[in-house]
């Protein structure tokens, strides 16, 4: 059905609200938000009002004499997003949109409150200088590459890993779970990756209900709670210094998984949860696409996407400014593999190779094996959280 400037169109059922720069429209059947400025949310407002394309071209450029308007062109993104449910009443056949199930509500929002209110803010930021000052005054406490290693049995460290990641991990995410329940928000996990690690995630797309200023400590909830769980494995080591082994073991690799996973959110080229606080504070919500636009006119070989990325007026300073934070992110993390993952890979395939050599009757043979099968099987596991993510896209 083509559109013409005598076209009136019906909206599918939407809700508008202001954000910090310009509006986010969700579209209540769907659940999906999209950002639009001002003219756009003019534009709309009129359609529902029930004024033709011709009429309300005619109306914005008067209004907004400096913006090229195009209501044809508007009125073809609006039905490609799906947000048109007629034209001149004839109803417009929309393809099923799959609404993602969210749940969690069997957390009450005043058990996400006790967690996250104005005293535990105060709680969670002492404890964040207190872990500073920890490993600056103690420098044994700061995490070392062989940490990894509790037991002298390869096959025994990653069993134990996954189990000590796992649960950390779980911490994780259930501080952004509490804190979108403390906004009676739902949400669900999910298994994603971050470069090669195998994560899990929490969805965090309702956050778009709540006002900007809302939003923060949904995204630092996480790292809230990795702030009580660092704190304490360091008190622990203080405490029982002279306690046993394993546990100072144990300990040793919660201070180790929790403090890369802390600089983890740094490396603002992924999207973390600081990548979406930057987002968040400067209003723009494109960052990490535009930047990526802006540095292949330096470096070419920077992945982006094939198509061209919408900067609205006013923007192009913020993305200038996250690009250097991205560069820094990547610098990040090559020191986290320089300093940790790839020496632990050295001593790993140091402590092994010689097991392969002695022969099937040996315990360092089959020790070397079965660890060899364990990395395979993280290795299946982060194949899966790829193929899960880019089937979707």
């Amino acid at each position: 059905m083509s559109l013409t400037f005598d076209s009136h169109l019906l909206l599918v059922p939407l809700e508008i609200r202001k954000d910090k720069k310009h509006y986010v429209v969700e579209d209540k059947h769907s659940g999906e938000f999209y950002e639009m400025p001002e003219i756009c949310i003019d534009a709309m407002q009129l359609i529902i009002d029930g004024e033709s394309l011709g009429e309300i071209e005619s109306l914005l450029k008067a209004k907004h004499p400096k913006e090229d308007v195009d209501l044809i062109d508007f009125a073809g993104q609006l039905l490609e997003l799906q947000l048109i449910a007629e034209i001149d009443g004839v109803k417009i056949e929309l393809k099923e949109k799959t609404k993602e199930r969210l749940g969690f509500f069997w957390i009450s929002p005043m058990i996400g409150k006790f967690f996250f209110n104005k005293a535990s803010y105060f709680i969670y930021a002492v404890l964040f200088i207190v872990n500073m000052f920890l490993f600056i005054t103690r420098p044994s406490l700061f995490p070392h590459y062989k940490d990894f290693f509790i037991f002298d049995l390869m096959i025994l460290n990653i069993p134990a890993w996954l189990v000590l990641t796992f649960f950390l991990v779980l911490i994780h995410e259930f501080g952004h779970v509490l804190a979108m329940r403390a906004q009676n928000l739902p949400t669900r996990l999910e298994v994603g990756h971050r470069l090669f690690l195998v994560v899990l995630e929490t969805d965090m797309s309702a956050v778009w209900k709540l006002p900007s200023k809302d939003r923060n400590v949904l995204y630092l909830a996480g790292l809230c709670f990795d702030t009580v769980i660092l704190s304490l494995a360091l008190f622990s080591q203080l405490v029982f210094s002279s306690g046993s082994g394993i546990f100072l073991s144990i300990m040793n690799v919660v201070v180790l998984d929790t403090f890369i996973r802390m600089v983890y959110q740094c490396c603002v080229y992924m999207k973390t949860d600081f990548y979406f606080v930057i987002e968040n504070v400067s209003g723009c919500y494109n960052l990490m696409e535009n930047a990526q636009q802006s540095l292949r006119k330096w470096f070419p070989f920077q992945k982006s996407n094939t198509t061209e990325d919408v900067v609205f007026d006013g923007e192009r300073k913020t993305i200038n400014i996250y690009s250097i934070f991205y560069l820094v992110g990547v610098v990040l993390t090559l020191i986290l593999y320089l300093f940790f993952y790839i020496p632990q890979l050295l001593f790993t395939w140091k402590k092994i190779l010689p097991g392969f050599s002695e022969g099937p009757d040996s315990l360092p043979f089959w020790d070397a094996t079965l660890f060899s099968m364990q990395i395979l099987m993280v290795l299946g596991l982060l194949l899966y959280s790829w193929r899960k993510k880019y089937l979707k896209t």
